[in-house]
């Protein structure tokens, strides 16, 4: 979910400057905090693969309801909207997808811990009902409104703009003060101790997009930490940050960090596979945890390639609503409504934008559990 200038290389989906050897750390190196949990153990390789091949081809979507901005309005109380989650997972599941990936929102536990917990409870509910699982994202540099993270009534989105009300988690002014990262700690330990043997979890995605809005390499000390509480919490699932972007330094340390090999792209038929033989040569099980943007990456040319090279996938969107997101990165305001929609699938009605899609993911999904290479 990338958009900004300063972000130019993980627009088109890069990822540069990966060690591609297996990496040789097997322990989450313990950061220079008296807060943070002694190291605990990496997953193995072995360990990871008994995992992946326990799951299904994991075909999956980046989920926001469509009456939410972004995940503050997701998840604080006067705005959660669990009918419509309801109705538009159902919608998901019917069309063949079986799990979901959401952003969680630090500013909203903040202020309510215990309603936060029950909402996102409530979700897990919902999302099981429709034979969804469901991976949760702690940390986002992401900004595209420019602002950071406030309670309360979210502004509108702007007419034809892309994304418009999004905002990081936490604010990045936080990311930067370590001394103050006690609440994001209980956050993370917390949330992961309640649901640690949750098995409507399939992994945690402990950060999107780190260094994004040009945060570069201040976000990595957040990173290492975001580890070592989530396995001091207990985590029973996977532990993951995806890489993205020309950011060498925190791509390295987030595959020696990771059980599961995760991405992001955006990118053509051709670059997809290679970061896919690129990425395999960890060893481990790889995902892409965001994906298909119109014209570029596709349903009917990248999904078929994902599940020949069982990797599973998350495609960004599925309603089309308030995060606009069907605009293309950078549109201005007052854009005209696309012919072709850059992000998402379907309409506040449901009817899909496109049925041939729709078709692709019925064809492409099922039960197929996974292999070890």
């Amino acid at each position: 979910m990338t958009n900004t200038p300063k972000a130019k290389c993980a627009k088109a989906g890069l990822f540069c400057g990966l060690a591609l050897a297996a990496p040789l750390l097997v322990l989450a190196a313990e950061p220079k905090d008296e807060r943070t949990p002694q190291p605990v153990q990496r997953w193995s390789e072995q360990q990871a693969w008994d995992w992946y091949r326990r799951q299904p081809w994991l075909v999956g979507f980046n989920f926001l309801p469509s009456s939410a901005v972004n995940d503050t309005e997701m998840w604080q109380a006067e705005s959660f909207d669990p009918e419509t989650m309801d109705r538009e997972l159902g919608w998901a599941r019917r069309i063949g997808f079986n799990s979901c990936r959401v952003f969680l929102q630090y500013v909203v536990w903040e202020a309510d811990p215990e309603g936060f917990q029950q909402r996102f409870e409530k979700f897990l509910t919902i999302a099981a009902k429709h034979g969804l699982s469901v991976m949760p994202i702690f940390f986002d540099d992401c900004a595209f409104a420019g602002k950071e993270p406030y309670l309360g009534k979210q502004a509108d989105p702007v007419p034809g703009v892309h994304n418009s009300g999004w905002v990081p988690s936490p604010s990045h002014k936080l990311v930067t003060d370590p001394k103050s990262w006690g609440g994001l700690e209980k956050y993370v330990k917390e949330t992961v101790g309640r649901f640690a043997r949750d098995k409507r979890i399939v992994f945690w995605d402990l950060y999107n997009e780190p260094g994004n809005e040009g945060m570069g390499n201040q976000s990595l000390p957040l990173v290492e930490h975001a580890f070592a509480w989530a396995r001091g919490a207990g985590a029973g699932q996977p532990l993951t940050v995806g890489v993205w972007g020309n950011l060498p330094e925190l791509n390295r340390r987030q595959l020696e960090l990771s059980d599961l090999v995760t991405f992001h792209s955006y990118n053509d038929l051709p670059s997809l596979k290679n970061q896919i033989g690129d990425l395999k040569k960890h060893g481990r099980p790889v995902v892409c945890t965001e994906w298909m943007r119109r014209p570029v990456s596709r349903f009917e040319s990248h999904l078929p390639v994902f599940k020949a090279e069982q990797v599973g996938c998350y495609n960004w969107g599925l309603v089309n609503g308030r995060t606009q997101t069907h605009f293309p990165w950078g549109s201005p305001k007052g854009a005209p409504e696309p012919k072709v929609w850059f992000h998402d699938l379907l309409r506040k009605d449901g009817t899909p934008f496109d049925a041939g899609e729709v078709r692709v993911i019925g064809e492409c999904s099922g039960a197929v559990r996974m292999k070890e290479p």
